[in-house]
C-alpha cells in the first residue's frame, strides 16, 4: 500500500512534473520570446526618440549660430564694407564673429559666386552647389569641410537688396556627435554619412525605421535618416547604430530568475513572475511613454523606485531631458539676448513692444527710441575691438540704470533702442529725451582709459507716430537718421516729412541705379583759364544727369546719395573714362580736370580705373588733372598719401580743391606736393568786401609759389574779381565769368573763342577713331 501510494506519489509527482517542465517550458518560451519583442520595439521607438533629439538639438545650435549671423548680416557698416569691397574689414568682421559664436569657418558668398574669407576647406564643386542653394533660399544644411560633414547657416546680407550671404560653419567631429550620443536613453553610436554609403538593406528600405544587420554573428539594430544639405555633392544622413544582442543580454538575469521561481514550484512562478512582470514592465511603459512625449517637443519626467537596471535606465533618462531643457532654455535666451551685452536683442524687443502696445490703455503712450554712438568706429579703430566691446557693455549698463522701468535692447553694432511704457498724455516727451540723453553727459572709463560718447537719438511715440512695433522702429529709425543728418550728438522726434523724405529718397536710388544702366548721365566742361599766359589751358568736367521725368537734377541732390550707397564708385568711374575719351580729342593739349569723390578714393580699383581710361582713350597722363578734397585724408593718411604718389608716378596730375576751407590743409600741403591748389569760391566772392580775403589769397599764392604749386581761384564772376586775382598773383581762374559749364559739342566753339587752333572736323574724327 504504502509502496503503491509511493508510486502513485512518484506517478502524480511525475505528472506535475511533467506538467510543470511543459508549463514551465512553454512559460520560459513565450516569456523569452515575449520579452525580445517588446524589447526591439522598445529600443525602435527610443531610437527614434534620440533621432529627433539629436536633429533638434542640431537645429537649435544652427539657429544659434544663425542669430550670431543675422546681427552681423544687419550691421550698417558691414553691409557698407561687403558692399564697397572692403574685404578688409569685411575679413576682421568675419574674425570677431567667428570668436563671439564659437565658431571656426566664417565667410560671405557674395551673388555672383566669389567667397570673402576663408573657405579653403571647401571644395570648388560644393562652393558652386552652395552658391546654387542660397541662391534658391536655402539658409541652413550640411555642408563638407575639409572632407567632414559640418553644420551650416546662412544669412543675407541685404543693401536693401541681396548682396551676398553670410555663412557660418561649425564641424560635426565624431567627438561632437559622441557628445550627442552620451545624451541618449540607451547606448548608441551615432556619424553623418553619405545617402550612397548607408548598408544596403538601409537604402532599400522605406522609412526612417530601424533595420536589423547581423553583423560577425551579432544583431545590430540600424536607423537612417535624411538631414538637410546646403548644397554639395553628400546627400548627408543621420545614421544610429545600437547593439540588439547586447540589449538582450540585458535581460538575460530575468530568465534565469524565471527558471529559478519555476522549480520552487508553478503558485510561486506565477507570484514572483507577476512581480517582476510588474517590476519590469511597469517601469518601461513608463520609459516608453515618457519618451514618446518628448519625440512629441513636450517636458517628461519618470519616477524612480528602484536602484536595478531599469531604475538607473530612468535616473539617466530625467537627467537626459533635464539637460535638453536646460540647453534649451539657454538656446533660447541666446536667441533673444544679445551674446555681449545681455540685453534683449531686435526680436524680442519687436515682441514685447507689441505686446506692450496691445496692452496699453487709451490714455497712454509707449516711446521707441533709437540710439547709434557717434563715431564708434573710431574707438575701434584707434583702441581696439576689446575696448570697444568694453564701451558697449558700460553703455548697456548705464542705460539700463538711467533708464528704470524702460525695456533697453542692443540693436545690433552701436545701435541700443529704448521702449519707455506707460507715458501719461499730458507728460512732456521732451523730459523723456533730455533724461535718455543725459546718459552720455559723462565719459565711460575702461582700464584708466577716459572714453567720450556722444549719441544721436531718433524718437517716435505711440500712437501719434504709429501703432504696432514695426512702423515705430521705422519712425524711430528715420527719426534718428535726422538726428545724424543734423550734425549728431542731439535727439529728433519722428515727423511725416521724415518718412516722405526717406521714400524720395529710396526712389532717387532706383532712378540712379537705373541711370547708371541706362546711360543719363552726361558730362560738362568748364574752361580753365591762365592769367598769366593769357590763354585757355583746359576744362573742368562736371557731371550732369537728365532724369527721364525730372529732367535735370541738381548734382547737390544726387552726388551725396550716390556716396552714401556707394553708387559713386561706377559713376566716378564712367566720369573718368569719358572725360579722358573727350578730352583726347581736344587741340592744344588742353587738360581735363575731374574730381574725384573720397568714397571713390577710397575704392581698391581707382588706380586701375584710371589706367584704363588712359589706355582706352590714349589720353597723355599728363594731361588727366584729378582733383581731391582733404576730406580723402581722414581715413587713413598713410595709405592715401601712397595712392597719390602712385597716381603721379603715372604722370597724372594732382590738384587739392577748396583749400583754405579745411583745419589741416597746411599740414597736408607739407605732406604731398600737389601740382595745384584751388583757392574756394567762398574767398573770391569776398574780394572787394574788405582787405581780409585778398590777404588770404595773396598768402596763399606766395606759399604756393614757394612749394613750386599752380594756383586757380574757383567762382569768377566779375571783371574785378579777375584783377584783384591778378594783382596777388593767382595764376590761374575758373568761372562763369568766363563761361558757364557747357555740353561736350560745345567745347571747340570756346576753344576758337579763346584763340586756339582746331583740327578739321574729318581730322577730329580720325583720332577718336584712331
Amino acid at each position: 500500500m504504502n509502496l503503491r501510494l509511493g508510486s502513485l506519489q512518484l506517478r502524480i509527482a511525475l505528472v506535475y512534473a511533467v506538467l510543470f517542465a511543459v508549463a514551465f517550458g512553454t512559460i520560459m518560451i513565450v516569456a523569452s520570446g515575449g520579452i525580445e519583442a517588446y524589447a526591439e520595439r522598445a529600443i525602435s521607438r527610443d531610437m527614434a526618440a534620440n533621432a529627433d533629439v539629436f536633429e533638434e538639438i542640431l537645429d537649435l545650435r544652427a539657429k544659434e549660430m544663425r542669430a550670431q549671423a543675422d546681427v552681423l548680416s544687419a550691421d550698417f557698416g558691414f553691409r557698407k564694407s561687403v558692399a564697397f569691397g572692403d574685404d578688409l574689414t569685411t575679413n576682421s568682421a568675419l574674425s570677431s564673429l567667428k570668436t563671439r559664436a564659437g565658431v571656426p569657418n566664417a565667410f560671405v558668398v557674395t551673388t555672383d559666386g566669389a567667397i570673402i574669407g576663408d573657405a579653403s576647406a571647401l571644395a570648388s564643386t560644393d562652393r558652386a552647389a552652395m552658391y546654387q542653394a542660397l541662391n534658391n533660399g536655402d539658409s541652413s544644411g550640411i555642408i563638407t569641410m575639409a572632407g567632414n560633414p559640418a553644420s551650416a547657416v546662412a544669412a543675407p546680407i541685404r543693401l536693401p537688396d541681396i548682396a551676398g550671404w553670410l555663412v557660418l560653419s561649425e564641424p560635426l567631429t565624431e567627438q561632437g556627435l559622441a557628445k550627442l550620443s552620451e545624451l541618449s536613453a540607451i547606448p548608441l553610436k551615432s556619424r553623418i554619412v553619405p545617402a550612397e554609403r548607408l548598408p544596403g538593406a538601409l537604402r532599400l528600405a522605406k522609412g526612417e525605421s530601424p533595420v536589423e544587420i547581423e553583423e560577425d554573428g551579432e544583431r545590430i539594430l540600424y536607423r537612417a535618416s535624411t538631414l538637410p544639405s546646403l548644397g554639395g555633392e553628400m546627400k548627408p544622413a543621420l545614421l544610429l547604430r545600437h547593439s540588439l544582442s547586447k540589449a538582450l543580454a540585458e535581460y538575460g538575469p530575468l530568465v534565469w530568475l524565471l527558471g529559478l521561481l519555476g522549480i520552487v514550484g508553478v503558485t510561486a512562478t506565477v507570484v514572483l513572475g507577476w512581480i517582476v512582470a510588474r517590476g519590469v514592465t511597469r517601469p518601461i511603459a513608463k520609459l516608453d511613454a515618457a519618451a514618446q512625449r518628448v519625440s512629441e517637443g513636450h517636458h517628461a519626467f519618470v519616477e524612480v523606485r528602484s536602484q536595478d537596471e531599469v531604475g538607473r535606465l530612468a535616473t539617466s533618462f530625467n537627467r537626459m531631458i533635464e539637460a535638453i531643457d536646460d540647453r534649451e532654455r539657454r538656446i533660447t535666451h541666446i536667441a533673444l539676448h544679445d551674446i555681449l551685452t545681455d540685453l534683449p536683442n531686435r526680436k524680442l524687443f519687436a515682441e514685447q513692444l507689441d505686446s506692450a502696445l496691445a496692452r496699453a490703455d487709451a490714455d497712454k503712450r509707449i516711446a521707441v527710441c533709437y540710439l547709434d554712438l557717434d563715431n564708434f568706429k573710431l574707438i575701434n579703430d584707434t583702441s581696439g575691438h576689446a575696448v570697444g566691446d568694453a564701451v558697449l557693455k558700460a553703455v548697456a549698463k548705464r542705460l539700463s540704470k538711467f533708464m528704470p522701468g524702460a525695456l533697453v535692447s542692443r540693436q545690433g553694432g552701436d545701435e541700443f533702442a529704448v521702449m519707455i511704457p506707460d507715458i501719461g498724455a499730458d507728460e512732456d516727451m521732451l523730459s523723456h529725451a533730455e533724461r535718455l540723453f543725459r546718459c552720455f553727459g559723462e565719459p565711460i572709463d575702461v582700464d584708466g582709459q577716459t572714453i567720450p560718447i556722444e549719441a544721436s537719438i531718433g524718437i517716435a511715440y505711440s500712437p501719434d507716430d504709429g501703432t504696432n512695433a514695426e512702423t515705430l522702429i521705422k519712425n524711430a529709425d528715420l527719426a534718428l537718421y535726422r538726428a545724424k543728418q543734423e550734425g549728431k550728438a542731439g535727439y529728433q522726434f519722428f515727423e511725416q516729412a521724415m518718412d516722405d523724405a526717406a521714400r524720395r529718397r529710396r526712389q532717387l536710388e532706383l532712378d540712379l541705379r537705373i541711370a547708371i544702366n541706362q546711360g543719363q548721365f552726361e558730362l560738362y566742361f568748364q574752361p580753365l583759364y591762365s592769367l598769366s599766359e593769357e590763354k585757355l589751358v583746359g576744362f573742368e568736367a562736371l557731371l550732369r544727369w537728365h532724369h527721364p521725368e525730372r529732367g535735370l537734377v541738381p548734382p547737390l541732390e544726387f552726388i551725396p546719395l550716390a556716396e552714401e550707397t556707394g553708387l559713386i564708385i561706377p559713376i566716378g568711374e564712367w566720369v573718368v573714362r569719358e572725360a579722358c575719351r573727350q578730352a583726347a580729342n581736344w587741340p592744344d593739349r588742353l587738360r581735363v580736370a575731374v574730381n574725384i569723390s573720397s568714397i571713390q578714393f577710397k575704392s581698391a580699383n581707382l588706380q586701375n580705373a584710371i589706367l584704363q581710361a588712359l589706355a582706352q582713350s590714349g589720353l597723355e597722363p599728363g594731361l588727366l588733372e584729378i582733383e581731391i578734397t582733404e576730406s580723402v585724408f581722414i581715413a587713413d593718411v598713410e595709405q592715401t598719401l601712397d595712392l597719390l604718389h602712385r597716381l603721379r608716378s603715372l604722370g597724372v596730375r594732382i590738384a587739392l580743391d577748396d583749400f583754405g576751407t579745411g583745419y589741416s590743409s597746411l599740414s597736408y600741403l607739407r605732406s604731398f606736393p600737389f601740382d595745384k591748389i584751388k583757392i574756394d569760391r567762398s574767398f573770391v566772392s569776398d574780394l572787394g568786401k574788405g582787405a581780409g580775403a585778398g590777404a588770404i589769397i595773396r598768402a596763399i599764392t606766395t606759399l604756393a609759389g614757394a612749394l613750386g604749386m599752380e594756383t586757380l581761384a574757383e567762382g569768377v564772376e566779375l571783371e574785378d574779381q579777375i584783377e584783384s586775382l591778378r594783382r596777388e598773383g593767382c595764376q590761374q581762374v575758373q568761372g562763369f565769368w568766363f563761361s558757364r559749364p557747357v555740353p561736350a559739342g560745345e567745347v571747340l566753339g570756346i576753344v576758337t573763342r579763346f584763340g586756339g587752333t582746331v583740327d578739321h572736323p574729318d581730322a577730329m574724327h580720325m583720332r577718336s577713331v584712331a
